[in-house]
């Protein structure tokens, strides 16, 4: 492959990592704020459906992560083997040692802030609700 080829393909693979982050994300700061209006109070079978949704979209997002991570990392690899890399390319070289933080690092988090999710939607009491 082409220099230009292989900075396509990383190109493609930050995109799926950035991606990745989307729904995880969302889904994290939508339960804490449900948590701050009261899901701690909800029907056990609706803080269960929230922590099975959020385990699911979890798992599926690390996976995403954790594979397109391995792709870039290959790209970087492929990209570090050619024999006179333009400036581009040292760049994204450089960035190798960082993609191990998509590898490992956000997936930790996210098992982090799972664990104390489920311990506010299990475990807490329920939040104050203002206004009543």
């Amino acid at each position: 492959m082409t220099e230009s080829e292989l900075i396509g393909h990383w190109v493609k693979a930050r995109a799926h990592i950035i991606a990745s982050q989307a729904a995880p994300t969302f889904l994290l700061t939508a339960i804490v704020g449900f948590l701050a209006l009261g899901l701690p109070t909800a029907d056990l079978t609706v803080r269960i459906a929230a922590a099975g949704i959020l385990l699911a979209s979890g798992i599926f997002g690390a996976l995403a992560q954790i594979a397109a991570a391995n792709e870039g990392l290959a790209v970087i690899a492929d990209l570090h083997a050619l024999e006179a890399p333009g400036s581009l390319t040292r760049c994204i070289v450089a960035m190798a040692p960082w993609v191990n933080v998509v590898r490992y690092v956000t997936p930790a988090i996210f098992v982090i802030v799972y664990v104390a999710l489920l311990a506010s939607l299990f475990f807490s009491a329920p939040a104050p609700h203002f206004g009543r």
